[in-house]
């Protein structure tokens, strides 16, 4: 069995904890390879087993089973980076957080171990979006599990964003910047800017305007099969486009085009676990005294 594990800078209180879960790995007759720069930051506060390996980029992933992500979403997002198409199933260990994608907390994880050691567990599979552009931006890794951007890159003014679908217009938005976003990404972004939750597998993709100046317009659900073309108008030269947490600056001129990615993201979810009761936990939903 050979699992990576992929993290970032972490608070002093978790240092134990990751200390105790390599550990318990190796005692389990695991082999550890840990993220290069996750392994460099963990070696200056504490002692590291001399058995665990580093891995540096997607090709030392080769062999790997699983991907043990420590961290928030936002650490989760970046894990795809490394597995991209190889089907490697991704773990997510909350130490952010709210942690949609991260649900597992530390305290679980000695009973987790051993249900993943065992097969013990199911596979929530992802959809991706992929984004094609002239002299393809983003290169190999041009696709979000979450949602593709698009934001003014001055503050002083909007962009007006033409959508079509599948090549029929579908609205201008004028507006600060609109999201792109997958079923997972319902809950990320797209939330916040009043767009619909969505359950993982419906199958859809979410156009949400970012601060729209008009009232009338609202997000629009839309199947996954779907190319969305996205053209920019604007009084600057430039906008920014995200993926996830990736982010470039790109010339008002570039049209950007939107599908659902040919391969997917799979993420353990432990068998007392389920999207809906990680909703209602970190919504907060029921915590009214009404229900007691």
């Amino acid at each position: 069995m050979k699992i990576a594990i992929y993290g970032q800078r972490l608070e002093d209180n978790y240092l134990s904890f990751v200390q105790d879960l390599f550990q318990s790995l190796l005692n389990k007759d695991v082999d550890v390879v840990v993220c290069e720069n996750f392994y460099n930051d963990l070696s200056e506060k504490i002692e590291l087993d001399s058995r665990l390996k580093i891995f540096k980029d997607h090709l030392d992933m080769d062999g790997v089973n699983y991907l043990f992500s420590i961290g928030g979403d936002g650490t989760l997002l970046k894990t795809i980076t490394y597995v991209r198409d190889s089907n490697v199933p991704i773990f997510g260990i909350n130490t952010g957080r709210l942690g949609f994608l991260t649900s597992i907390a530390t305290e679980e994880m000695e009973s987790a171990i051993d249900d993943i050691l065992a097969g013990d567990f199911d596979l929530d599979t992802r959809t991706l979006l992929s984004l094609e552009t002239e002299n393809n931006l983003f290169g190999e890794v041009n696709y979000a599990l979450n949602e593709i951007t698009l934001q003014k890159k001055d503050t002083s003014s909007m962009i007006t964003i033409q959508v079509y679908l599948n090549g029929e217009f579908l609205n201008s938005y004028w507006a600060d910047g609109i999201i792109i976003s997958t079923p997972t990404g319902s809950t990320a972004y797209s939330l916040s800017c009043n767009g619909p939750i969505i359950l993982p597998g419906s199958g859809n993709i979410i156009i949400n305007p970012i601060a729209p100046h008009n009232l009338n317009v609202r997000p629009v659900v839309v199947p996954d099969d779907t190319e969305l073309t996205l053209k920019i108008k604007g009084r600057t030269d430039n906008f920014l486009v995200a993926l996830d947490s990736r982010s470039l600056t790109v010339p008002l001129s570039m049209e950007l085009k939107i599908t659902k990615s040919s391969h997917q993201i799979n993420i353990i979810r432990l068998k007392n676990h389920s999207f809906l009761k990680t909703l209602r936990s970190k919504l907060i939903w029921g915590h009214d005294k009404r229900n007691y």
